[in-house]
């Protein structure tokens, strides 16, 4: 369970440099009412992540797995084995995209509250959260047991809004003295976001390549 938390935590700490997330939230905590904007944008963002980890872990996730005889061990390292070459493939898409994700415009909330905003950008990328699927693949294969389960997704959804509750910390112990830093902070995320995502889904991506190739290998 130890490395499996170590997988969640990481994962979500990587996938936590999301534009589609980060950038709202520093519009947010530029603007009026910010520590409270921030906050309820973070919340729609974990809950929605968490209330869809949690039915994918222990509904149609391990429903489809107990088809499958005897998971924890081969099918274990394969899923982890595919969820590193995912990760490596992402990484290979970011640093070769890298210079035209840069040019883009961060997404910025229009209209409606910020917890709606968090909550509607978490279902849009959902769908699309390779890493998130990838944690979540790997625990339905392991054999944690609902508890375990829902601790793991807790793990993640907490790594995945770390940047998020760090601004709102920010917000509250330093107040408007940080209103140019959060300006420089927003512009150099828009530049860098992609190799910083780049290398940090390279390292996770190797890590679990080579646990999943290892754990087939001596099977």
């Amino acid at each position: 369970m130890l490395r499996l938390a170590g997988v969640a935590l990481s994962v979500g700490l990587a996938d936590s440099l999301n534009p589609s997330t980060v950038g709202p939230a520093l519009y947010l905590a530029t603007g009026r009412h910010r520590v409270v904007r921030v906050t309820l944008f973070t919340i729609g963002v974990f809950s929605v992540n968490l209330a869809a980890g949690i039915a994918l872990t222990l509904g149609p996730g391990r429903l489809l797995l107990g088809l499958i005889p005897h998971p924890q061990g081969t099918v274990r390292h394969a899923i982890e084995l595919l969820a590193g070459v995912v990760l490596l493939a992402f990484s290979a898409a970011l640093w070769l995209g890298r210079q035209n994700l840069a040019r883009r415009e961060l997404p910025i909330g229009h209209g409606g509250s910020a917890l709606i905003a968090g909550v509607a950008i978490a279902a849009v990328e959902l769908p699309t959260a390779a890493p998130y699927l990838a944690v979540i693949a790997a625990i339905v294969a392991s054999s944690a047991t609902a508890p375990q389960a829902i601790g793991l997704v807790v793990a993640y959804c907490v790594a995945f809004v770390a940047p998020l509750v760090a601004i709102i910390v920010i917000l509250l112990v330093a107040g408007k003295h940080t209103e140019g830093w959060l300006q420089k902070g927003r512009a150099w995320f828009q530049r860098q976001w992609p190799v910083v995502c780049a290398v940090l889904l390279l390292l996770i991506g190797s890590s679990l390549t080579v646990l999943g190739g290892a754990g087939l290998l001596n099977r």
